[in-house]
């Protein structure tokens, strides 16, 4: 995912300039492996993925004096940025060799990197393809539990797998900073259980008016800038309707 500029106020990709475009940009690099011969289901890649997410923020090097912690601050300081690439093969086996934590789902596995500068890609990342992360659910999803987590996806956005699940991983991340310390602990024990599903039209409304943390996309690629396009409901977060 590329960012898209326009100074045409009536674009679509039309971006304001803030105070956070202001400060050096950095960028969240998600690679997802995608074999040719067995990819994986398209659920399993989002929710791979915002479980990667949150593996990052959570890790004692992301924290503090952590080898990672300054990056993590300057990217956090900017816009959140997350881009996802793919691998397979020899690629894929390049990607793991740099610093980062595979994060493995049902069949799913996503290596998140710390956070770099929009323009200093590794060169080993910086020649994967962004495009070509297309994938599909062979099933629908079972329903999720009451009790977890999920990443309601907007029914009214239609986006790539590999948009979707960086917007995941934004959802994650909106629920990781509103969660009382207690109850990061306790995800990050159950080994950040979640689920991602297509919320149903009817109810995206109400979802969207919860008080729960919502993804707002800044519109630089797919989407126009604005649009929900997730809604983070983890049970210690829900509140009632306003």
């Amino acid at each position: 995912m590329t960012r898209t500029e326009t100074t045409d106020p009536s674009s679509p990709f039309h971006h304001e300039e803030t105070d956070r475009d202001a400060a050096p940009q950095y960028v969240l690099p998600l690679v997802a492996r995608i074999e040719r011969a067995e990819p994986p289901a398209r659920t399993d890649a989002l929710e791979t993925a915002a479980r990667a997410v949150l593996v990052l923020l959570s890790d004692e090097r992301a924290a503090g004096e952590g080898e990672w912690a300054q990056a993590v601050r300057d990217w956090q300081d900017a816009r959140i940025r997350k881009v996802v690439r793919r691998a397979r093969g020899a690629e894929w086996r390049r990607a793991e060799a740099l610093p980062g934590i595979t994060v493995t789902g049902e069949h799913a596995q996503v290596r998140v990197f710390p956070p770099i500068p929009l323009d200093g890609w590794p060169k080993d990342l910086a020649r994967l393809q962004v495009s070509g992360t297309e994938l599909d659910d062979p099933e629908p999803p079972a329903a999720p539990g009451a009790d977890r987590p999920v990443l309601w996806l907007s029914p009214e956005v239609e986006m790539s797998a590999g948009k979707a699940m960086a917007q995941a991983g934004h959802g994650a991340q909106l629920a990781w900073w509103e969660l009382p310390e207690e109850e990061r602990t306790a995800w990050r024990a159950a080994g950040f259980p979640l689920a991602v599903r297509r919320a149903e039209p009817t109810a995206w409304q109400t979802l969207t008016r919860s008080g729960l943390p919502v993804v707002r996309d800044a519109g630089f690629t797919e989407i126009a800038p604005g649009s929900c396009t997730v809604v983070a409901d983890h049970p210690a977060l829900r509140r009632p309707a306003r």
